[in-house]
């Protein structure tokens, strides 16, 4: 490999699903059993009902171009539910609100629009450790240094804000939330936000808030950060950019359609760049989007199905429903060993913790010891899964 070769991709190591099916080579679940994956946090559930017959209504948008931004009736459905969802008085379709193709192409390439290449200093790019890998590798690509949050009990899951000195915060470029949280199933509240906001307003950096479970919780409704900055009397969401997605909230992954939403500045930013990328969604999928975005009713049945899921687990199980999300963090004392006799001897499979997490700079791994299941077939399978987990020693 010559020099021209050896780029920021090189740094990344191998994706968590890429590392899970090198663990399990060679292995072969338990025939005798219905194979369970709650490894993946893709939903199962039943596709809401007006998903065919929008498709059919605008399959001649096939043959147009769609518009990287989201067309007008897309970007308008999006905000009218953010003012819904988390009672905001003003946001504008056309300038706070794009239209992404899940919240992973948005999350990535937030990254190469708030992170300047030519800078001096290299800056942070604050992230909760464990975490969903695209932050870590949108971070190393753009340029920036990841800044490793553990999460652990002893913060209660949260990423630690406290301890970060000022030296930190002024080489910071943005910090990732992601609330309800992936893996941990952590919450952010109104005053962790308020307190992160103050901090970015302090020390001149951005807040990119992941929200893609957003409609996913067990008790409280958890709070968006485009809701607290309005609370805080900072109605233009200055510094904030939100991300969210149908993936989750609707249960449509293969929909690939979500939202960036906030500053209007940095949605000019990203959409120059998205001009350019060309990630754009078809025009028929957008009328799904904007169907999915207009309905509660499918929502509210999804979310259901998710607490009854929690329910069954913990019943069988023992132990307490996570506030958010519909994942499982399940402390083990040797993550890669339970996941490999779960999957040949009780045919579950799991992920890893430590997968989900990379080492900081004393050497730690905050996923060390815990392994992350997904909660995504319905309360049946939750029991069943919870009572296989218990043969596991």
């Amino acid at each position: 490999m010559n020099k021209h070769q050896q780029n920021r991709l090189d740094q990344l190591g191998e994706y968590p699903f890429a590392r899970l099916r090198k663990l399990l080579n060679g292995l072969k679940p338990n025939p005798e059993l219905e194979l369970i994956d709650a490894g993946a946090g893709e939903p199962r559930l039943p596709l809401p009902s007006f998903v065919q017959d929008t498709l059919l209504q605008h399959l001649d948008g096939f043959s147009k171009y769609p518009s990287t931004t989201g067309n007008d009736f897309l970007r308008q459905s999006i905000a009218e539910w953010l003012k819904r969802r988390f009672s905001l008085q003003h946001i504008d379709a056309d300038t706070q609100v794009l239209s992404a193709n899940g919240t992973r192409e948005a999350l990535f390439a937030a990254a190469h629009v708030l992170i300047n290449p030519d800078s001096e200093i290299q800056p942070w790019v604050m992230m909760p450790n464990p975490m969903y890998q695209i932050y870590l590798g949108a971070a190393i690509t753009a340029g920036g240094k990841p800044y490793l949050q553990p999460c652990t009990p002893e913060t209660g899951f949260a990423p630690d804000i406290a301890s970060i000195t000022a030296d930190v915060w002024r080489d910071t470029a943005f910090v990732y939330v992601c609330s309800p949280s992936n893996p941990t199933g952590w919450v952010a509240d109104e005053a962790y936000y308020t307190q992160l906001l103050n901090l970015a307003e302090k020390y001149d950096f951005y807040v990119l808030a992941d929200e893609c479970y957003s409609e996913i919780y067990y008790a409280d409704k958890p709070v968006g950060l485009l809701e607290v900055a309005q609370h805080m009397g900072n109605a233009r969401y200055k510094r904030c950019l939100v991300m969210n997605s149908l993936s989750k909230r609707s249960a449509l992954p293969g929909l690939r359609s979500g939202l960036i939403a906030g500053d209007a500045d940095l949605i000019k930013k990203f959409s120059k760049l998205r001009s350019y990328t060309g990630p754009a969604t078809p025009l028929p999928l957008q009328h799904v989007a904007a169907a999915a975005w207009d309905d509660e009713k499918h929502v509210q049945q999804h979310l259901k199905i998710y607490r009854d899921s929690l329910d069954a687990f913990f019943e069988v199980y023992g132990g307490q429903a996570p506030a958010g999300s519909f994942f499982v963090w399940l402390p083990v004392k040797d993550e890669e060993a339970f996941v490999q006799k779960a999957y040949a001897e009780q045919a579950i499979k799991l992920l890893p913790g430590s997968y989900l997490a990379a080492e900081d700079n004393r050497g730690l791994n905050a996923g060390t010891g815990y392994v992350r299941l997904a909660l995504v077939d319905g309360p049946e399978k939750a029991a069943t899964l919870a009572q296989r987990l218990k043969f596991i020693i």
